[in-house]
């Protein structure tokens, strides 16, 4: 049954404000600054979620380490996910002319 709750209580924990403070958050300038320095990493690519946050990616495209942050308007930049193995692709478009 724990099973069940987990996902749910997970999602509520990381979406709350308090749950923002216990991640690893910074200003902006020292996220990037410590992404370069420690890991090589740059931004690859960014994006704006619905509720105006800003998603980065960056990765080291030497070492293949990645980095997801989340920059609240007007607030911290939190790391929400790492890894490793990162790879830069370019696939097409998939041809929408015909119906699914």
């Amino acid at each position: 049954m724990f099973r069940y709750l987990a996902l749910p209580l997970i999602t509520l924990i990381l979406a709350s404000p308090l749950g923002a403070q216990s991640r690893n958050c910074a200003t902006h300038a020292a996220v990037v600054e410590r992404l370069a320095a420690g890991y090589g990493e740059t931004r690859q690519s960014i994006g704006m979620g619905a509720d105006n946050t800003v998603v980065e990616v960056f990765a080291s495209l030497e070492t293949g380490t990645w980095t997801i942050t989340v920059t609240q308007p007007g607030g911290p930049t939190c790391l929400v996910a790492s890894g490793q193995a990162f790879q830069v692709l370019a696939e097409a478009l998939p041809n929408t002319d015909k119906g699914a």
